[in-house]
């Protein structure tokens, strides 16, 4: 079946969904790092994010959190909702690493006195900078109200999956999220958008701190479909081999 693609990103594809207002996201193999200056392929990396962005966005759902998500279609496709998609990336910081460890010559691993939240311009030429509320708003890629949500969205997001991922053993050190504008007759409201997967987390194992996520292709630890296989393990939604495709769960709002 040919369809109409919409928008090709690193690790996915959007495709016209099937009814207005929706959308087809496809997970693809691809990685890449540093900006896009590091690329491979990670096997079957398509098919577990998507059954763990799945069960991340279900979840959150249960708890009052508004995405785009509505039912997974088979191993490597999930029905979204289309939204206007905010170009800002938000991070949430529970533990010191990676470049924010280095900004500020901390030892990766220290835990920060808080939660800490920060904002990315999301532009692969600019390299994705650092940006505060006052360029936001001046700029007008979101309004304050916007950022209010945002901002509330995304420690609620933290507080809940920090929560779930203690329980299987992981540790949410930091990840990204992506909302989006979604309107209905008139009205606009702000949802979480793009994925939640090993993509998009650092998750350390909370007795060895072995890395279990992206980290291993951008630093070269090898084993890296192994880790997204544990991470999917650990939360019980590490797809059956072959071909078989179990239906996702339908989610209403």
């Amino acid at each position: 079946m040919r369809r109409k693609r919409i928008y090709e990103g690193k690790a996915k594809v959007l495709f016209e969904g099937p009814e207005p207002g929706t959308l087809v996201q496809y997970f693809k193999d691809d990685a890449t790092a540093f900006n896009n200056q590091k690329q491979g392929v990670i096997t079957g990396k398509g098919v577990l994010n998507n059954r763990i962005s799945e069960y991340f966005m279900v979840r959150l759902s249960e708890v009052g959190i508004p995405t785009h998500f509505m039912r997974r279609l088979n191993m490597r496709e999930q029905l979204v909702r289309e939204v206007e998609i905010i170009p800002l990336e938000v991070v949430v910081r529970n533990i010191a690493a990676g470049s924010f460890a280095q900004r500020f010559k901390m030892e990766e691993g220290a835990p920060l006195p808080r939660s800490i939240v920060e904002y990315y311009l999301k532009s692969d030429d600019l390299g994705d900078p650092l940006v505060t509320e006052e360029h936001i708003t001046a700029f007008g890629w979101a309004s304050t109200q916007d950022l209010d949500d945002m901002l509330q969205l995304s420690l609620r997001v933290n507080d809940f999956l920090s929560g779930l991922l203690m329980g299987v053993g992981l540790r949410l050190v930091d990840f990204k999220l992506e909302f989006g504008r979604l309107w209905e007759n008139e009205e606009m409201r702000i949802i979480l958008a793009d994925e939640i997967s090993p993509d998009s987390c650092r998750l350390w194992d909370t007795k060895t701190n072995e890395k279990l996520d992206k980290d291993r292709f951008r630093r070269d630890l090898g084993q890296v479909a192994e880790a997204y296989q544990e991470v999917a393990r650990r939360l019980g939604v590490l797809p059956e081999a072959g071909p078989i495709d179990i239906k996702g769960p339908r989610v209403m709002q």
